[in-house]
Parts: C-alpha cells; structure tokens; sequence
C-alpha cells in the first residue's frame, strides 16, 4: 500500500512525463539498457539473472546474460540490480468512463463528452503508472474510447495500448444502453461500432449487477439476433465477446461461436466444458463480487438494492472461477474496476490476479493470464506479452520473482512501455520527459 500511496500522491507531478511515439523521436532510434535485473520468462517461468534487456526505439531487440549483450556506447543505462522484470500487465476488462450506481454516478448523469474525455484520459493515465501497458475497453460512451485511443497513439495523452469494443450492444431494456432489435438493427449497429474502430465487439446477452431490472440469469437475445452480431463481426475480421451470467444464455451463444464471456457469474459445468473444448475465453473480474471491492462501493456511495445484487452473485462466481480452472477454461484478467484502484490493499489488476491463485492457479499461471494470455486472446502475443527480441518494450519491475509469489506484483514501483520509461520510484532520474521544444525524450 505504501507504494500506491506514493505514485498516486504524486501523479501531478507525472503528468509531465514523455508521451512520445516513436515517430515523434529522431530518425535513429535511441537506445536504452536495462541492466542488472533478473529477466522473467513468462512461457517457462525461468528466470536469468543478472540481465540486460536492449531496447531500439519502441521494441527489444536483444534480452540475456550480461556477458552476452554488448551495450552500445551512448545508450541510456537503467539500473535495475535487485528487481525483477516481467512484462507490462494487462487489463481485459476495463471502463475507463465508468459510471455506476449510487452518489458518485449521480454527480457524472450530466458530464460532458468534453468532461468525460479528460476523465478517461487521467484514467488510463493512472492505469499505465499502476503497471497496466495494455488494455481492452469493453463499453464506453459515444466513441470517446476510440478518440482517446488516437490522442494516445499520436503521443498527445499517456495511457496504455487500447483495443475496444466501442459501445456496448443490447436488446431493448438490456445491460446496456446502445439498444437494438431484429437481425438487421443488429446488423447495422455492430457495422458501426466497426467503422469507428472496434477491434471487438461486445453484446449483453444477460442482466447485470447495476441493473435494477433484468435477471443476471436470463437469456433475452433471439437465435437470429444473436447469429447476426457474430455473423458480422467474424464477416469483418472482429471478436466478439458478450457480458453473461447466464447459464442459459452461455450455451446459446456458444452454439454459434461466441469467443468470450465476461464475469460468468452462475455458468455451470456443462458451459464451462463446452467453453474448454470451443477454446472459449473468460474474463472473469472476480474482484468485483469478492470482499475486497466493498471499500471502492463505500467510496462511490453504492445503493442497497445494488450491494445486495453484488452480494447475490459472489459465491456462485468463485465457484464458477475455480471449476474454469480446474478444467483448464482460458482465462484473461480483467477487474471492470479501474485497474489501478485500490482493493484490498493493492490494486485490482494485481488483486485479480491474487484471487486467481487462491481459487486454484499457479502464480506462473496467474501471471500468464495478466500477461501473454490476454495478448493471445486479442491476437497480439507477437507484438506485447512477453520480454523477448521483436516485442514492444512493455515491462514492469517487481522487488521479488512473481512466479514464486504473485504478490510480488504489490512491490511494481517501475514501469516502461514501449521504451519510455513512465516510473521508476527507486530512481526518478530515470524517468523520461519530453523537451517542449524538439519533441524529442530526454
């Protein structure tokens, strides 16, 4: 906690760090060597120990033994004898317009797209210092998500990596406020979201916690509406994944293809084995019905009626987490909390990944499912998910070896993406700013 306490605390001063692509620097790439720390293999679990990690630009270019990677001279040198390097987390479920039941939400029911875009921004800018390089938005408002995601991209907001599935698609009266009906309002609804941008698409194909309407366990989309939404996301190269806590509608959704499911908070043993044999995914987000989020739902002055739906699914949705495990379902973290907020003493990106190891994983595995598990799921593991040569240099830094202990993820007091270094709580010299000048990091 103590270390939440002092990047939080300090996040003005932050906001002054280099948001800076690799086509807003000089033509030669800068190079940059992390050197001395202990290198995670997030596919074995094996670590090298006195490593140097050299980075070009935005990407690793060369990962081993100090003996074994010559640094060129006028590199920039970062210390890190003592730590532990894995890669960046990432966060598969994630609002960074969250708006929910109770005071907190009252105060945003006339936010202004203005307002709610700089509100986004300081989130995800909280999010990357908290460790999260990557993440995927699974419902914002009016396309804010993919504005956000350009300002980001072209070096004018810091956060991490975005893919989003823009506006989250309902029936009328669902989980959701983008409503259609029938197989062509369907249609033509998710044919937007993909022109905006979506990487994925989302659907509610049961209710939800915040709904003061709706069963968590109905199933209200129809055989064609349903086969349409995933029709015309696959026709057009596009995931889809659908909030659920539906058994009912699980194994609907399952007949025709779905490739994710969010929360599944009363799925049963038939779905979760039609799930493990289709290689569908779960994102889980147990921190939201576990103890530990009860301090954010004080915080956001949550209703009763909303409290006890929260309180109906939380012991059926860790029984569902720990039977996906045991049968080896695929699971990519995500909180449907802010990732860096507070929630039992850590954040809840690393809380998720906590409760993964209490509910059965190995802390390997568990890292693997902030890591590389959610870079497959999006189809990017060659791009982000490891600390390899050709991969973005998105890399965290830990006082312990995660795969003995995953709450060495409590002690993340560094944080790089894409060879910008954002934090470094034991040596802020090393952070990189950028010259207001030439645009170029320093």
């Amino acid at each position: 906690m103590r270390r939440l306490t002092r990047w939080m605390t300090g996040a003005m001063a932050v906001a002054m760090l280099a948001p800076a692509a690799s086509s807003a620097q000089e033509a030669r790439p800068r190079v940059v060597a992390l050197t001395g720390g202990n290198v995670v293999d997030i596919d074995t679990g094996r670590t090298t120990p006195d490593a140097t990690v050299l980075i070009e630009g935005e990407r690793i270019v060369a990962v081993g033994p100090a003996a074994s990677v010559p640094v060129p001279a006028g590199a920039k040198m970062v210390p890190m004898a003592g730590r532990w390097l894995a890669p960046g987390l990432m966060n598969m479920h994630v609002h960074f317009g969250l708006k929910l039941p109770g005071a907190a939400g009252a105060e945003l029911v006339n936010e202004t797209d203005g307002a709610q875009a700089l509100r986004m921004a300081d989130n995800a800018r909280r999010s990357l210092l908290a460790g999260v390089t990557t993440v995927r938005l699974t419902a914002e408002d009016r396309g804010l998500d993919f504005q956000l995601r350009r300002a980001i991209n072209a070096g004018q907001a810091v956060g991490p990596r975005i893919e989003s599935a823009g506006e989250l698609i309902v029936p009328t009266g669902g989980h959701g406020s983008l409503e259609a009906d029938g197989p062509a309002e369907f249609s033509k609804v998710v044919r937007e979201q993909i022109k905006r941008g979506a990487s994925w698409i989302k659907i509610a194909i049961s209710g939800g916690i915040s709904d003061t309407h709706g069963a968590i366990g109905a199933a209200p989309m129809t055989d064609a509406e349903l086969s349409t939404v995933l029709d015309v996301a696959k026709r057009n190269g596009v995931k889809v994944t659908a909030h659920n806590g539906s058994s009912v509608a699980a194994m609907q959704a399952l007949k025709f293809g779905i490739d994710c499911f969010e929360h599944g908070y009363h799925l049963n043993d038939q779905v979760l084995a039609e799930m493990k044999k289709q290689g569908t995914w779960l994102v889980p987000t147990i921190v939201v019905s576990q103890p530990g989020a009860y301090e954010f739902y004080r915080k956001i002055g949550s209703p009763p009626w909303y409290l006890d739906r929260v309180a109906s699914v939380g012991k059926d949705h860790w029984a569902v987490l720990q039977k996906a495990i045991r049968l080896g379902v695929n699971v990519a973290l995500g909180t449907d909390q802010f990732p860096y907020e507070p929630n039992s003493g850590t954040t809840a990106t690393v809380h998720e990944a906590e409760l993964y190891v209490k509910a059965g994983m190995t802390p390997l595995a568990a890292l693997q499912a902030a890591t590389i598990q959610p870079a497959r799921m999006l189809g990017l593991d060659k791009q982000v998910g490891r600390i390899a040569p050709g991969q973005y240099a998105d890399i965290v830094a830990l006082d312990a070896d995660p795969v003995q202990d995953i709450g060495a993820l409590r002690s993340l007091d560094f944080v790089m993406k894409g060879g910008i270094v954002y934090r470094d709580d034991d040596n802020p010299a090393a952070i990189d700013r950028i010259d207001p000048q030439t645009g170029k990091v320093s």
